[in-house]
C-alpha cells in the first residue's frame, strides 16, 4: 500500500488513508443530479485537505454530452458513443475544475483504455503519470477513454476500471459511489431486502440475489459490477467501501455506513 506498513482494516481508519481512489458513477453527476458534483467535490477536498492522495474515478462523459447532441438516450452505436463522449468528457472536467477551484485544488485529466493497463510499457507510462501528479498534489480525474475505445478494448465499467487503478497506485482504500447507499441481500426496492454491512474477504455473496444499479439508460454498471470490482481489489491489498454518493462526506470521514468490502489478510 501507499504508506509503508499501513492497512486500513475498517471504516474508523478510512481517515488515515493516504491514498484514495474515489469512483462516481454516471447517474449521480448528470442529468438531474449534475448538483452532485459540488458536495461530491466538498469530500474530496476535505480527503486531500487533511493530506490523503485522491483520486477520482468518474464516469458521465457520454451522459453528459448527450443533451448538447440533442439525444433523448444513450446512443447505440459507437460512433455516437464516442462523439457524445469527445464533447462531454470537456465539460465533465470544467464543471470538477470550476468545483475544485474553490478549494485551490487543480484536476488532472487521465483517459485509459484497457490496453493502457494490459501492456506492460503502457501501464508503466501511467503508473509513472499517476504518481507524479499525486507527488504534485493534482486531483487525477480518470475515466475511459471511450472517444477511441472499441468494443474489443473497453474495460465495460468504471467500477472494473477503478478497481484497476486503485492496484495501480497501490490505494489503501477504493470507495464506490452510486445512487445506492449499499450492498442489499436482494435489490433494495424488494421486500425483506436487508443492508449487508461488512463482506468478509473471500465471502462468495452466495444469498445475495443481484440487482442494477444505476438510472436506465444512463449508467452501465450495476450491483453485479461492484461486487466484481470490490473482489479485485480486495485481493489486490485495498478494502472496498460501497455507499451512496450523497454520502461522500460520511464515507470518508469514517462514518458507519454502506458496505465494507474486507482485503484479503497480509501474509
Amino acid at each position: 500500500m501507499s504508506d509503508q506498513g499501513s492497512r486500513i482494516l475498517d471504516r474508523s481508519q478510512v481517515p488515515s488513508a493516504s491514498r484514495i481512489v474515489v469512483k462516481v458513477g454516471s447517474s449521480s453527476i448528470s442529468g438531474e443530479n449534475v448538483g452532485q458534483i459540488g458536495p461530491l467535490v466538498d469530500a474530496l477536498a476535505s480527503a486531500h485537505a487533511r493530506g490523503s492522495e485522491v483520486v477520482l474515478v468518474s464516469s458521465g462523459a457520454i451522459a453528459t454530452g448527450m443533451p448538447f447532441l440533442r439525444l433523448d438516450s444513450r446512443p447505440t452505436d459507437l460512433a455516437t458513443q464516442q462523439a457524445a463522449a469527445a464533447v462531454g468528457q470537456n465539460l465533465l472536467i470544467y464543471r470538477y475544475q470550476e468545483s475544485l477551484r474553490r478549494y485551490d485544488i487543480v484536476a488532472g485529466q487521465v483517459l485509459l483504455t484497457s490496453g493502457d493497463i494490459e501492456n506492460a510499457a503502457h501501464r508503466s507510462n501511467a503508473q509513472r503519470a499517476m504518481e507524479r501528479l499525486l507527488g504534485l498534489r493534482i486531483l487525477p480525474i480518470v475515466n475511459e477513454n471511450d472517444t477511441v475505445a472499441t468494443q474489443e478494448i473497453r474495460f465495460g465499467d468504471n467500477d472494473r476500471l477503478a478497481a484497476l487503478v486503485a492496484e495501480l497506485i497501490g490505494a489503501d482504500l477504493l470507495v464506490l459511489l452510486s445512487d445506492v447507499d449499499a450492498l442489499y441481500t436482494r435489490p433494495p426496492h424488494e421486500p425483506g431486502a436487508e443492508r449487508i454491512p461488512h463482506v468478509p474477504y473471500g465471502d462468495d455473496l452466495a444469498s445475495v440475489v443481484i440487482g442494477e444499479i444505476g438510472a436506465a439508460g444512463v449508467g452501465t454498471g450495476g450491483a453485479g459490477t461492484k461486487i466484481a470490482a470490490a473482489r479485485h481489489a480486495a485481493a489486490s491489498g485495498t478494502p472496498v467501501l460501497l455507499a451512496a454518493t450523497g454520502s461522500a462526506t460520511e464515507a470518508l470521514a469514517g462514518a458507519s455506513i454502506g458496505t465494507w468490502f474486507a482485503a484479503a489478510p497480509t501474509l
